[in-house]
Order: structure tokens, then C-alpha cells, then sequence
């Protein structure tokens, strides 16, 4: 199976191979998404204010915006925590929709 995470952001399209690369540990993983979410100043997708994990994705892709995914480092340190969070091996990012899918 792949190993990969494709992003849209403002548009465009970015895609991070994540073969070969360790696996994040889950800890590991949410303290980054949590640093960056901070970082970036994100907020709550929901109107209620709860953030679930998938939205903590979205939430940090849209603030990161395509600048960002074209950092290369960022980038594939952004698909490492997301894959290993999520724990999935293959996610697709849509900022744009506010959405995630497996």
C-alpha cells in the first residue's frame, strides 16, 4: 500500500510521498499539529468550537496555505504528522472544502 498525503490549497495541488520515511509516533504527531495550530493562530472549524483531529488537519492546511506547502520540509513534516495522527497511510487534504477523506 502507499504511503501518501495530497493536499489542495488555495487551488493547488500538493502531493508528499511518505515511502520509506518513519512512521511518526501518534504522540509525536499530535504535539506538532498541536504546535502548529498554535503557530499558525488556526480556528475551530465548527461553529460549536469542538476540534476533532481531522479538523485540526484542515484547520492548519488553510492557515499553512500554498506558500507553505511549497516548502518541501514543511510540507513533508505536515504529511508525517497527518499520516501518523490520523493513522492513516494514504490522506487526501482538501483546505478548500474543509475536508479529509481516507
Amino acid at each position: 500500500m502507499r504511503s501518501e498525503v495530497n493536499v489542495t490549497v488555495e487551488g493547488q495541488a500538493f502531493s508528499f510521498s511518505l515511502e520509506g520515511r518513519e512512521v511518526l509516533a501518534n504522540e509525536v504527531a499530535r504535539n506538532w499539529l498541536d504546535a502548529q495550530f498554535v503557530e499558525l493562530e488556526c480556528e475551530p472549524i465548527r461553529a460549536s468550537g469542538k476540534l476533532l483531529l481531522a479538523d485540526k488537519v484542515v484547520a492548519i492546511a488553510r492557515e499553512a496555505g500554498a506558500r507553505r506547502f511549497a516548502d518541501a520540509a514543511w510540507g513533508t513534516a505536515f504529511a508525517a504528522a497527518a499520516s501518523a495522527a490520523l493513522g492513516k497511510k494514504t490522506v487526501l487534504v482538501d483546505a478548500d472544502a474543509l475536508s479529509v477523506t481516507y
